[in-house]
């Protein structure tokens, strides 16, 4: 409630004039002062209708109801009966919000084509209401000129090579061993250096490779005459490289070591091996049974019964069903492998380099396209570039078989059986400038 307000009043004399001057001056006073008693205040509506006095608890109901409905008139009246002593709230000061753009979303994208990853940016459009769009992208002077290379070469839309699976036809097939093959050959590609002989020319004081490759000429021959199989043929060389490795060996008894090492092979191999006087007869009586019998034991003993070994046949068999032959080629990767046999140089290969480069030069003379193929490559573990020295040399071998000395290989492969693989010509793409012939 207002507090009352208390005019004092000043008593001067007994004069009536004064007091009545007082008196009035006293009345005009407190007539102003009952006026603000209660603040009473009469508001008229738009028809001029009073409306309820507004007091200041009033008042402040009435500012409270306007802030919270908007009512600016309402607010504009409570705040003119107020006054100064009603108190208004200011209204919340609003702070402004700093909006930030957003920054560029990276979308990475898959193709189905290529299956290749490739980032774009978004970037804000200058419509906010159009959302993002995306930049485009400017390719760069290398790309543009690799895909004009490309295209030159016709290498834009190459398919890739597919992968021929050369055991689906041997699925019924209970000796092919389909199920373990591929572990099979995994072992014999970290088996074969195991069993490589190492240049032994150098500690062989009465043998040199000329002798060798008289030795293994006449091995041929005999393996031809006896009808024997071809892994007998590869195993016996391998005896043979081995055991001159590990032991020097007077001249007189090379041709023993090669009686010897195919005796042990026959029997490794062969179903029906030929007997001691088979050898005997053979080398027209040039060494005795217990000769023979004795070299058997002392080459087993020196190898320790190492017998089991990946040859270079091995591979042969399993590339060539890779390149899927017809019989001329076969037999060409065939005549190529028993010149590799002959040469001293080959021991410096693998056999399954030996192998798949026979391989790639009977292709690359038969004009096969393309020469080294993807299943090729995947089935021999193999490049081209990997293959080429070795693949060099069976060429030059090739190239000199006719007019060598030692004919057996090229005799072998001139019949009408063997396709006359032997009559066609070298690849020249293939042919080394110089090479080391026997």
């Amino acid at each position: 409630m207002a507090s009352r307000v208390i005019l004092p009043q000043h008593v001067e004399g007994n004069n009536n004039g004064g007091k009545q001057t007082n008196a009035v001056e006293g009345q005009g006073r407190n007539r102003k002062a009952l006026n603000d008693i209660g603040n009473l205040v009469t508001i008229r509506d738009v028809e001029g209708k009073p409306q309820r006095p507004i007091t200041r608890s009033f008042g402040a109901k009435l500012l409270a109801n306007a802030q919270a409905a908007g009512d600016n008139r309402i607010k504009k009246a409570a705040q003119g009966v107020v006054g100064k002593a009603v108190v208004v709230p200011k209204p919340p000061v609003k702070r402004a919000v700093l909006t930030m753009k957003p920054k560029p979303v990276e979308v990475i994208e898959i193709s189905p084509d290529t299956e290749e990853l490739k980032q774009e940016k978004l970037v804000p459009h200058n419509d906010r209401s159009a959302g993002y769009k995306k930049k485009k992208k400017v390719p760069t002077m290398t790309a543009v000129l690799t895909a004009r290379s490309k295209a030159a070469c016709g290498l834009t839309n190459k398919p890739k090579e597919p992968i021929v699976d050369i055991d689906a036809s041997d699925v019924d097939n209970e000796l092919a061993v389909v199920e373990y093959v591929e572990d099979i050959y995994t072992f014999y590609k970290i088996a074969e250096n195991e069993s490589r002989p190492h240049d032994y020319m150098n500690s062989q004081p009465e043998i040199n490779e000329k002798m060798r490759a008289i030795l293994v000429d006449w091995l041929i021959e005999v393996h031809n005459r006896f009808e024997l199989m071809p892994e007998t043929l590869y195993l016996t060389i391998n005896l043979v490289d081995r055991f001159l490795s590990a032991k020097a060996v007077p001249r007189r008894e090379l041709q023993l070591v090669g009686i010897g090492a195919m005796l042990i092979a026959c029997k490794y191999e062969e179903i029906w091996a030929p007997e001691v006087n088979d050898f005997v007869t053979i080398s027209e009586s040039a060494y005795s049974n217990e000769q023979i019998l004795k070299m058997e034991k002392a080459i087993l003993g020196k190898l320790e019964w190492y017998i089991t070994v990946p040859t270079p046949y091995v591979f042969l068999s399993r590339y060539i069903k890779a390149s899927i032959p017809d019989n001329e080629m076969e037999n060409l990767v065939y005549f190529l492998a028993e010149l590799a046999l002959m040469n001293y140089g080959s021991i410096s290969f693998c056999p399954s380099m030996v192998a798949a480069s026979a391989v790639y030069v009977a292709r690359h003379t038969l004009f096969k396209a393309p020469v080294w193929t993807e299943t090729l490559r995947t089935y021999s573990g193999f490049s081209e570039s990997q293959l080429m020295e070795c693949a060099k040399m069976l060429a030059n071998l090739h190239s000199v078989a006719a007019g060598h000395r030692l004919q057996t290989v090229y005799k072998k492969y001139s019949k009408s059986e063997k396709c006359a693989v032997a009559f066609c010509s070298p690849p020249k793409s293939l042919l080394a400038l110089s090479s080391s012939l026997v």
